[in-house]
């Protein structure tokens, strides 16, 4: 059984060129439309992701007016379609009006076949990075693992142990910079529990002052101290029957890190100024950014509570170490945020999507989320741009996603090493490499590499 392929439209009117796109893109189910009308036609039965837009369209084949004109209904009717925009008129205020109205790319003809083939093929990565995006943002509030968009690995893994770990009774500690989605994350073990219908119940111990802290967990009776004016009880007492998250554990004091432990080891709480002993049955899974086992060798943190907290560890990758997830996570919160703020940003521009890519994010999701809010308030034009964005990105660290290039700088860096391994010897460079000694000999002329 064949795999079915791709829809494509290759809106054009010249024949030759036509027949040209036609035997191109052989990979493709490409369809041919000569003017507005038929490529309105085609993109309404046949839905094509990736669309190419010669802007010199009959009844004004010498100019752009008619090609505008179609890119524009295009991209009403089917927004998240790529289209890619050729023209050999006045081809860069083409492509700045072009970009700027919501393509994805542009030519320049006459067409380079191999080049517009790598357009194409990023433009159809992207549509489907986008369309799973959507479909991960749609199922958000129905899945135990609400509000969580990756397409990376690393991700999948912390997922696959999560859905693991939930339905034993242990407690487990998140470990991960702030901004990885620690509270998501615990969110998730509670959902995946048995204890899914009890509480969810949450505090940050960095949050809250230590003198309150305790009377905070444990609760207290009335009269205990100065304002405690009726019995409250505490947030553990408050999770009876479901999951106590403890945000930040290792901003715990000592003192209350004793009592912590007590309660772990026999399950049992006292309020503040009480003499009764209260059992109460609750999971606890806890977090922090802290190096715990430092901390435990400083003197900071009890090596016994630290034991009973982390029956199971996850670590949480950084964003920057979730490849390709911060594009992902971008157009998330993009259109999060149109919805939010009442706006109709398309997208983002290129420089934009290599800016985000290229960035490290040291406040991880939380910075991203961030950003992208101040973006979408802030952008003036149809798509967010790199100066909207306003990362310090240097010129080093801009990543590089033309594949070409990317191409080119791994040939480079084998030849090098091969030669270094070879000890300057061609003949064992080329066999280190697998290939002739002509290729070996073609591919140095190539890339200019001095042996």
């Amino acid at each position: 059984m064949t795999e079915e392929k791709r829809n494509l439209m290759v809106v054009e009117d010249d024949p030759g060129l036509q027949r040209q796109y036609k035997w191109n893109f052989e990979a493709y189910s490409a369809t041919i439309a000569g003017d507005r009308t038929e490529a309105l036609a085609i993109l309404a039965e046949k839905k094509p992701a990736v669309v190419t837009l010669d802007l010199g369209l009959p009844p004004d084949p010498d100019g752009t007016t008619e090609g505008f004109a179609t890119l524009e209904e295009i991209l009403k009717v089917a927004p998240h379609t790529k289209v890619i925009v050729a023209s050999g008129h006045g081809a860069h205020e083409s492509a700045l009006k072009a970009i700027n109205m919501g393509a994805y790319d542009f030519y320049e003809k006459p067409v380079d076949p191999d080049q517009l083939g790598l357009i194409v093929d990023r433009a159809f990565r992207l549509y489907d990075l986008e369309a799973e995006n959507r479909r991960l943002a749609e199922a958000a509030g129905a899945t135990r693992f609400q509000g969580l968009i990756t397409g990376c690995d690393s991700m999948y893994k912390v997922c696959d142990m999560v859905e693991r770990v939930a339905p034993a009774n242990v407690s487990v500690m998140l470990l991960g910079a702030s901004g990885t989605g620690k509270e998501l994350l615990a969110r998730a073990v509670h959902n995946l529990s048995d204890r899914k219908d009890g509480r969810f119940v949450a505090i940050n111990c960095a949050a809250i002052p230590e003198n309150l802290l305790e009377s905070e967990l444990f609760g207290y009776e009335k009269g205990a101290f100065t304002g405690a004016v009726k019995q409250t009880i505490g947030k553990i007492e408050m999770a009876q029957g479901g999951t106590l998250f403890l945000d930040e554990i290792g901003d715990l004091q000592f003192p209350l890190q004793v009592k912590l432990l007590r309660f772990l080891q026999e399950r049992v709480i006292e309020r503040i100024g009480g003499r009764r002993e209260i059992p109460v049955d609750v999971r606890v899974v806890c977090a922090t950014h802290q190096d715990l086992e430092g901390d435990i060798a400083n003197g900071n943190f009890r090596e016994d509570l630290f034991y009973r907290l982390s029956e199971i560890i996850i670590n949480i990758p950084t964003l920057a170490d979730r490849e390709g997830d911060a594009i992902l996570l971008s157009k998330a919160f993009l259109s999060k945020f149109n919805d939010d703020l009442k706006k109709q940003i398309m997208g983002f521009s290129q420089d934009a999507l290599v800016a985000i890519a290229s960035y490290n994010w040291p406040g991880n999701v939380r910075e991203l989320e961030n950003r992208i809010k101040r973006s979408v308030i802030m952008c003036n034009g149809k798509k967010i741009t790199a100066d909207d964005l306003e990362l310090n990105i240097k010129e080093d660290q801009v990543e590089v996603l033309n594949l070409k290039v990317v191409r080119e700088n791994a040939d480079i860096r084998a030849i090098n090493k091969a030669m270094a391994q070879a000890s300057g010897n061609v003949s064992r460079a080329a066999k280190i490499l697998g290939v002739s000694r002509p290729t070996f000999y073609g591919l140095v002329k190539q890339y200019d590499i001095v042996l």
